[in-house]
């Protein structure tokens, strides 16, 4: 048990303000302080109540809190190496935490018991960089494994298909279509979309319905509209594109998304992307920019006849000191609204674990309240991650002149 992890309330900071900034502002209601060290946070997820969140960390290993007082609740260990990703199960199945790894795993976990339940491996030196639950009753699994694309009937643990010819290079995301869960998309390091329909007998001929061409490294893909329609998608040199998937249409491209984003910007410049946020109730969609020194902001991302990436909306600031690397909103939780305040949880590079409360919660006098911190502070100029090659652990798998490439591509857009 880590008994030396509690909950610290940060007092308020006065310092010098500007006034005439239109964004919502975001504080530190409270940090976890724990035995994190050095190591990265990788990821935050919630359970479907909201009673627990689980954390990835780079010490291969996952622990729970809660997300309302930060009480640590236990750990799942049994990974070898790099954990990619973890989910915990929908209402169905509400305490099984799902996580897969570069050990060759996708892993089940009881997360009141943090012992694991089930485990598929998907073979002697196949890292395993992402997964989806979906299909037509919802028990396929599908696992992005190297350049392969691995499915699994979860009941049976039984491999039901392996997709190994529409991509070239490492699939780092692997996503059903929210509502159509016969389709999956996945996404690669070869710059390639693909969408396939899993119903019958898949194979790679018969079963691939639209391939996207990126033309670079892919990094994270999600989905957008009041029907899932849409799609977007973040590059490893950070740029940003939306599509119809359905019509396999471009909706808009942002080359430069950072240069836009860095305009209206008044803090740091924007020195990377940490995800993509969508409101289906407002059917907004938003990109989550950050700076070197751990403040980030949520920038709106205009996409119909306009297209653009305006001001950030909602700036937070004060509670991190590195890479963000995790953001989960509480409004990202099927049926949650902001309660108390809260925005959600954030996790970083600097270890540290920060819970954020709005400025217009009544408990302000507790918090760290970022509109005493809005003031521009001084650039600093340091390399996201300190290498491109230390973040992408697949680029290590592939051809030296492809990692040459990506490591000087970062390097002139850093500079």
């Amino acid at each position: 048990m880590d008994i030396a992890e509690g909950m610290e309330i940060e007092e308020n900071i006065s310092t010098p303000t500007r006034n005439n900034f239109n964004f919502k502002r975001f504080g530190i209601k409270n940090s976890i302080q724990t035995n994190f060290g050095e190591d990265y946070v990788f990821e935050i997820v919630a359970k479907d109540d909201w009673t627990s969140i689980a954390v990835s960390l780079s010490t291969n290993v996952v622990k729970l809190y809660s997300p309302h007082t930060g009480q640590y609740f236990g750990e799942c260990r049994g990974h070898s190496s790099m954990i990619h990703k973890i989910s915990f199960a929908g209402p169905s199945s509400p305490h099984v935490l799902y996580s897969c790894s570069s050990d060759s795993t996708v892993r089940a976990w009881d997360s009141r018991s943090f012992q694991q339940v089930a485990c598929i491996s998907s073979g002697p030196s196949e890292e395993v960089f992402s997964f989806s639950f979906g299909g037509a009753d919802g028990n396929l699994i599908a696992a992005g494994c190297n350049s392969q694309i691995r499915l699994w009937d979860w009941r049976t643990m039984k491999q039901t298909a392996c997709l190994e010819e529409s991509h070239m290079d490492d699939v780092t995301q692997v996503h059903f279509v929210p509502s159509h869960q016969n389709k999956l998309l996945s996404a690669s390091v070869d710059g390639l979309m693909c969408l396939f329909d899993t119903s019958g007998e898949i194979n790679d001929d018969d079963h691939l319905l639209s391939v996207f061409n990126m033309g670079t490294s892919i990094g994270k893909v999600g989905f957008c509209g009041q029907a899932d329609d849409k799609l977007w998608c973040l590059t490893h040199i950070e740029t940003l594109s939306v599509w119809d998937w359905n019509e396999s249409r471009t909706e808009a491209n942002f080359d430069y998304a950072r240069a836009l984003a860095s305009e209206s910007w008044t803090l740091d410049q924007v020195d990377y992307f940490v995800d993509c946020h969508y409101s289906p109730e407002e059917d907004r969609l938003w990109v989550i920019g950050g700076t070197n020194a751990g403040t980030f902001g949520y920038f709106p991302v205009n996409f119909g006849s306009t297209k653009t990436i305006g001001s950030a909306e909602a700036v937070f600031q004060g509670g991190h000191t590195g890479i963000v690397r995790s953001v989960l909103p509480v409004s990202s939780v099927p049926g949650r609204t902001n309660s108390q305040g809260i925005f959600g949880w954030t996790g970083g590079e600097d270890g540290r674990m920060c819970c954020w409360l709005s400025d217009e919660s009544p408990e302000t006098n507790h918090s760290w309240v970022s509109s005493t911190l809005v003031e521009k502070s001084h650039k600093i100029h340091r390399k996201r991650h300190k290498s491109l090659l230390e973040l992408r652990p697949f680029f290590l798998k592939s051809n030296v002149c492809v990692v040459m490439f990506y490591a000087s591509v970062s390097y002139l857009w850093n500079n």
